[in-house]
């Protein structure tokens, strides 16, 4: 009986001990501090289970942390859409689940972007500025500087690491373009992936672009081949299939729990090149666009003025048309016919993305719970793409190399355009166009234009004022802080041990009352914006917002490549605007000026100097430093880091895969590829080893007998070497296939030769006349043993993914500094001309 005494008298204590530990946090700062403090035990333990009592572990939902009736989140986030595109924002493409939304919640007028994507998406899902967060540029133009090395910090974390550490389940469907290009691979590292970023599931891609019918699909972090058909049995289109899976992980969600809300990032890579979609959804607009882009500006102008998305002022004005551009009526037949076809196609892709999106919010209000649910719709992550030249393109990859494209080829594939057949896009008329009605488009950070995207938010348990406009200065940043405050959360002061910098955005719950604290209708034009002043800056475009006024400053036109305007970077010819301040005593024209239409910088130097004095303080305070405008340079993989640097070997296993920013850079590189195969008897056929597919790339395969190295220049010319392999070789023992490449220079873009092997015997050689400078794909990537995505070769199209049916021991890759000889080379491609170089741009 003592024993019993003392036993429970140890006990008691120890228990008492462990509580005390367990509650050296203060419930106060755990709203502060993430991830929560493990649940303390409040039970009863006693020696055995007759004389304790259990209690239930906390679920982790949003109710455990005091959060009431949490709302489901639904964040959507279209892909180089302009101002001017959709129908509900005065566009001339139907964009019903967009219109179905603002009837139902609140449409948002003076909403901006970064004016590129990976910048845009950053900034939208930490809350920072882009170059707070490392992210000042695509993840393919990364520098090592603070602002642009592409590393997402620690201590900027994301809205999905937040809203999961409250019990949220948290997805990302769609594009993925903030992943350091050297971390894609299959080794990661993955902090920096969706998975590690805070969410849950993710399924999309990885990269700036996919093909809609052979994307480069990547579940949480495995690499996927896309289906024959869709879920119904229609034909495969990445659209489709994402918004499949998007409705399945909404009701799977609400299946296990009616408790436990979601957040869902759903991004899908439209209407980002290449704009492929069926041919029923292009058929839908079949002449509408023969009037051509100035008359559609003018046209879609007025709607605008009557729907009340800009102004009906005599102050707003439409912006005119960039020297640049051509007027639509200097075209001949056959470029309006070709141009109207391409918007055609755009027009389909952009209201067939639309309606699945509907799909989603369908799925949602089936299961009665669209009331609770916060939909942030932003139409682009930027202005509209001027990415496919002043003349369009079937090929971005052309774009992406400087290759130009004979106009006769385009005007041939004018019936296959939106096919799997090109990779096409618009010309930049267009996007001057879907940008109405400001100037200029994406990429040009410095105007409405590369920056002002459409917004609509609906939460029907909250907003009331449905159907109304917004016109608060608002921004990417303010989207993390209104769902912080929406749900009711703190943004927390140390995740993972690591203090955060401060949210940089304003929350614009303020904007979902029809008045404010002051009784002001928040509906008028004038009312005030809580977020006041805003930089921005894009590959040395420069602008800032301060107070409804904006300084801006151009460096670079998308289609112009290394052209800079003016004198340098920091001699910059600056344009003022009153896009809604308050009247300066320095300026002799104080009219507000919605558009961006009249430049004050004359009329008023004083003002103009305190903006651009903003501006460079704002650049300081946010990273900015220093400012890069070089464009071609920063595609550069060897600015970045590599796990493979400074390696020149390199071996592969079978079905090894591998996207291009993580694979060997062999660009105008001397190299050697060196199979260990066995071949069965009667011989084999396959890939050895491709990178990229059909719309540039280059592969070594065994086919009809022959060992083929096949270089694909954007479809422009393909260059061919091959070789009948030897009758004599033995099977069932390892061969060695080899293609020896010699570059005839380390310069950009140059040819070389490539000669064949099969066991050490010579049996081909030929040149390769000019290669691809830049890079060959943004999704495909570096196969072996089977060939992914699309085909490198028309040759095996239909043999897809044409595994190599032998026994492939490995690919060596061996980098040397051999050179071909220029003469020679030059003399076997005989009359054949190399392709001159136009401007290499700045893309994503």
């Amino acid at each position: 009986m003592f024993l019993n005494r003392i036993l429970k008298g140890v006990v008691a204590v120890a228990i008492a001990l462990s509580f005390f530990l367990n509650t050296s946090v203060l419930p106060a700062m755990a709203q502060q501090i993430l991830p929560h403090p493990d649940p303390i035990f409040t039970g009863k333990i006693g020696l055995t289970y007759e004389d304790s009592e259990s209690e239930k572990a906390d679920l982790k939902l949003p109710s455990t942390f005091g959060i009431e009736n949490a709302p489901n989140i639904l964040l959507v986030m279209l892909d180089d859409v302009g101002y001017g595109q959709m129908s509900t924002f005065g566009g001339a493409i139907p964009s019903r689940t967009l219109d179905k939304l603002a009837d139902n919640g609140l449409r948002y007028t003076q909403f901006h972007t970064t004016g590129i994507c990976s910048p845009t998406r950053a900034a939208l899902l930490t809350g920072r500025n882009a170059h707070s967060v490392a992210s000042g540029a695509v993840m393919e133009a990364g520098t090592n500087f603070p602002g642009y090395s592409t590393l997402i910090p620690q201590n900027a974390a994301t809205i999905g690491q937040i809203l999961q550490a409250y019990g949220y389940a948290t997805s990302w469907f769609g594009k993925n373009h903030n992943t350091p290009d050297w971390e894609t691979g299959a080794i990661g590292p993955f902090d920096r992936w969706p998975v590690g970023l805070g969410f849950d599931y993710f399924y999309g891609f990885v990269g700036g672009e996919t093909n809609q019918y052979h994307p480069a699909l990547v579940e949480n972090t495995t690499r996927l081949e896309a289906p024959k058909t869709n879920a119904d049995g229609t034909p495969y289109i990445f659209n489709t299939d994402l918004a499949d899976h998007a409705i399945n992980y909404i009701r799977t969600t609400y299946a296990l729990s009616d408790k436990k809300p979601f957040f869902m990032f759903f991004a899908p890579g439209a209407a980002h090149a290449p704009h492929q979609v069926s041919q029923k959804w292009i058929d839908k607009f079949a002449g509408k666009f023969d009037n051509g882009w100035d008359k559609y500006r003018k046209q879609t102008f007025k709607k605008q003025k009557k729907l009340g998305v800009i102004p009906d002022t005599p102050t707003t004005i439409l912006t005119p048309r960039p020297d640049e551009l051509r007027r639509w009526n200097s075209l001949n037949a056959d470029e309006k016919k070709l141009y109207a076809r391409m918007m055609e196609v755009f027009a389909g892709f952009t209201q067939q993305t639309d309606k699945e999106i509907g799909r989603v919010i369908d799925a949602i209000e089936d299961l009665g719970i669209l009331d609770n649910t916060l939909v942030i719709y932003i139409a682009g992550d930027n202005g509209a793409s001027a990415e496919g030249g002043v003349d369009g393109t079937i090929n971005t990859t052309t774009y992406r190399n400087g290759l130009p494209e004979d106009f006769d080829d385009k005007l041939a594939a004018i019936d296959e355009l939106g096919s799997s057949l090109h990779d096409n896009h618009f010309p930049a008329g267009w996007a001057w166009a879907m940008d109405t009605p400001f100037q200029w488009t994406k990429q040009v950070a410095s105007h409405f234009g590369g920056t002002r995207n459409g917004m609509v938010v609906s939460w029907p348990d909250r907003i009331t004022d449905v159907g109304d406009v917004r016109y608060q200065f608002s921004h990417v940043i303010d989207i993390v802080p209104t769902i912080l405050e929406a749900v009711g959360i703190e943004a927390p002061t140390q995740v993972n041990g690591v203090t955060q910098k401060p949210i940089e955005g304003t929350s614009l719950v303020y904007t979902f009352d029809a008045t404010d604290a002051e009784g002001n209708d928040l509906s008028d034009i004038e009312a005030s914006s809580q977020h006041t002043t805003q930089y921005f800056e894009i590959a040395g475009n420069q602008g800032i917002y301060d107070n409804g006024w904006m300084a801006s400053a151009i460096r670079t036109v998308p289609w112009e490549g290394d052209k800079p305007l003016g004198n340098s970077l920091i001699d910059m010819d600056w344009e003022l605007y009153n896009v809604g301040g308050d009247y300066d005593e320095g300026c002799s024209v104080n009219t507000p000026d919605f558009t961006q239409a009249n430049d004050l910088a004359e009329e008023c130097p004083d003002k103009l100097d305190e903006m651009v004095k903003l501006f460079y303080a704002e650049a300081a305070k946010h990273n900015v430093f220093p400012l890069d405008d070089r464009r071609y340079e920063r595609f550069d993989p060897a600015l970045r880091p590599s796990l493979g640097e400074g390696r020149t070997t390199f071996i592969f296993p079978d079905h090894f895969r591998a996207p291009e920013g993580v694979a060997p850079n062999l660009k105008s590189k001397s190299h050697k590829i060196i199979a260990d195969v066995e071949l069965p008897e009667g011989g084999a056929e396959g890939v050895l080893v491709t990178l990229a597919g059909y719309f540039g790339g280059y592969g070594l395969f065994v086919q009809d007998g022959k060992l083929v190295y096949d270089y694909n220049l954007a479809r422009l010319k393909d260059y061919r070497i091959e070789g009948d392999l030897p009758t004599n070789l033995p099977t069932d023992t390892s061969i060695t296939l080899k293609a020896v490449y010699k570059t005839v220079s380390n310069e950009p873009g140059v040819g070389g030769e490539v000669t064949l092997y099969a066991n050490g015997k010579k049996i081909g050689h030929g040149p390769v006349c000019q290669t691809l400078s830049t890079r060959y794909t943004p999704d495909e990537t570096f196969d072996v043993g089977f060939d992914t995505g699309s085909a490198v070769s028309d040759t095996y199209v239909d043999l897809m993914p044409f595994d190599f049916t032998g026994t492939l021991n490995s690919v060596k890759i061996k980098i040397t500094d051999d050179l071909a000889d220029k003469e020679l080379v030059e003399a076997s491609c005989g009359k054949e001309r190399r392709i001159p170089l136009g401007p290499i741009p700045f893309y994503d």
